[in-house]
């Protein structure tokens, strides 16, 4: 009997899929935060020197009657914007310029002796006013956020493996204890070095609960709604991004900002001892007793006590024979040995890459669409939820495929169009940018459903950990790219946009996957493969055949 047989007869969607689809989305809530608090956590506010008058190796009395304009007048020069540098102070007083005439010719200056004053009225404390990340050490933060990327490339290339090996629950509750831990950690570092170890350990962390809820969800759930359960969990990340502009808005010092979004973590490792391990991992590693035990639990909680009664230990043994005797020695070279499981995982590895890179891109450039940063995350969240609930809408009627070729393919179009819209047209160009976003938004959503369906039960956590490790390794080089614009203005939103459409290319040779069924095995993958390839030749010959016979008509 097949896993969707016996799903069936224990009820496969019925109060136990509802709860346990709701207790693996709420953690979903705050992935966001964590991806994203960079944005508040390492705002860069206004700023310049700190300036006194030194007279005879002492500070000058004058420097605490001087008003502080004049002060800033006479000690820091003004930038092409008319405000002061930040990074620069003149090396002698220029007290010339307090009269009202004066001008400057060439006039020698330093960077900042004494540190940097920064403007508190929106961010009361972030990484950067704390450790002074700021001028020469301004790369600094963005090092921060690809050490928090690499963190969860690492748990991807880590947590797939094991989670094929160990179970997917194992995995899960481990992969939340460390988002808590390490996440209150980076909250309480004394130094940026501390800092960053603690978010390095967090990405891991995370990597591990974006590879298992996903998994856990379609492995518990029918054909039918799998797309539908991506979705509303696709919805909650999305939410997230709500969160975190409401958080951050009433939170302004970063520490209480990291705290609020770790601590709930606890909670969540605590409840999810309730959640069972995927009776599918347990049937395909040979765990039959412990699947038979699930199975029946299950069925209790749905209402089919009865049916779930029936269910013997032999005929889980009989499936466990019929479809991977071998389970165990299954690693991510299998991804690549076979055609039809090489062409899956590359053209997904672009796919997940070439969308990660583009939405981090995105969404860690907050301050230089020329809004307020809480507002324009406030409105990248709220476009990301329409564009979600219209992709979950699309994929049940519309096929994967489609929806991820489209989705990438206008993302880099709206892109690509911004940058030949004129600096003036903020209002234009951020629209314009929001709807590549929401494009990519979408795109994400497929992804993640698209690749727990292709991968098979025996490989599929390592697949999709191989595919997170990419989309990974998209968000490490976007803040690279981010740093590019400092020369030339336009370059990162090309190269943000002409990536989604390489990778929508690409997307167009995997296989479609609507009202299609899960697949345990490799062999399974290649045959459904080769089916479809003697499918094609019939047609191509069947209209051959009808070419042949036209032209005779005629």
């Amino acid at each position: 009997m097949a896993f969707g047989d016996l799903l069936e007869k224990v009820g496969s969607m019925g109060l136990f899929q509802i709860v346990y689809v709701c207790f693996l989305s709420i953690p979903v809530l705050m992935i966001a935060s964590h991806n994203l608090i960079q944005n508040f956590s390492a705002a860069v506010p206004e700023h310049h020197c700190q300036t006194s008058i030194q007279m005879n190796g002492t500070q000058s009395n004058l420097t605490q009657h001087l008003h502080p304009e004049d002060l800033l007048k006479v000690s820091i020069p003004l930038d092409g914007k008319q405000k002061p540098e930040q990074c620069l102070q003149f090396t002698t007083t220029q007290w010339q310029l307090l009269e009202g005439n004066a001008t400057l010719l060439e006039v020698e200056t330093e960077p900042c002796r004494d540190g940097w004053v920064f403007d508190d009225s929106v961010f009361a404390s972030s990484i950067v006013t704390e450790w002074e990340l700021v001028c020469d050490l301004r790369s600094l933060k963005e090092l921060a956020q690809s050490l928090f990327m690499a963190g969860v490339l690492i748990g991807a290339l880590i947590f797939g493996s094991l989670s094929d090996r160990c179970g997917r629950r194992a995995v899960l509750l481990w992969s939340l204890l460390m988002i808590a831990l390490m996440g209150t950690g980076a909250a309480f570092s004394p130094s940026f070095t501390i800092y960053c170890f603690f978010r390095f350990l967090s990405g891991v962390g995370l990597s591990g609960l974006l590879l298992n809820y996903i998994c856990l969800s379609l492995e518990w759930v029918p054909t039918k709604f799998r797309a539908i359960v991506v979705s509303i969990q696709a919805y909650c990340s999305t939410a997230g991004q709500v969160i975190l502009a409401g958080l951050a808005y009433w939170l302004r010092d970063w520490r209480w900002l990291q705290l609020a979004i770790s601590l709930p973590f606890f909670a969540f490792f605590l409840y999810s001892w309730w959640l069972p391990e995927s009776a599918r991992w347990l049937i395909v590693n040979n765990k039959t007793e412990v699947a038979l035990r699930n199975l029946k639990r299950v069925a209790k909680m749905n209402g089919k006590k009865e049916e779930g009664e029936k269910i013997s230990l032999e005929m889980l043994q009989l499936e466990v024979a019929e479809k991977s005797p071998k389970a165990s020695t299954h690693s991510i070279l299998d991804l690549f040995r076979t055609p039809a499981m090489c062409r899956i995982s590359c053209c997904l590895m672009f796919v997940s890459f070439s969308t990660n890179f583009a939405y981090f891109g995105l969404s860690m450039d907050l301050r230089n669409f020329g809004f307020s940063t809480h507002l324009v995350q406030m409105l990248f969240g709220s476009i990301d939820v329409f564009a979600k609930i219209l992709c979950g809408v699309m994929l049940t009627f519309f096929g994967r495929r489609t929806v991820q070729a489209s989705s990438l393919i206008l993302a880099g179009i709206f892109l690509l169009a911004n940058t030949a819209l004129p600096l003036d047209m903020q209002t234009f160009r951020i629209t314009l940018v929001m709807l590549g976003k929401g494009c990519l938004s979408a795109s994400s959503l497929c992804s993640y459903l698209y690749s727990g369906e292709l991968f098979p039960t025996v490989v599929r956590q390592t697949g999709m950990g191989l595919t997170t490790m990419m989309a990974r390794l998209g968000g490490i080089v976007a803040p690279m790219v981010l740093m590019a614009g400092d020369y030339v203005a336009f370059l990162p939103l090309v190269i943000f946009g002409g990536a989604p459409i390489i990778s929508g290319v690409a997307a167009c040779f995997l296989p479609e996957m609507l009202n299609a069924p899960l697949l345990d095995t490799i062999e399974e993958v290649e045959d459904r493969a080769r089916r479809k390839e003697i499918v094609t030749i019939q047609e191509k010959r069947a209209e051959i055949v009808i070419e042949v016979i036209e032209g005779t008509r005629l």
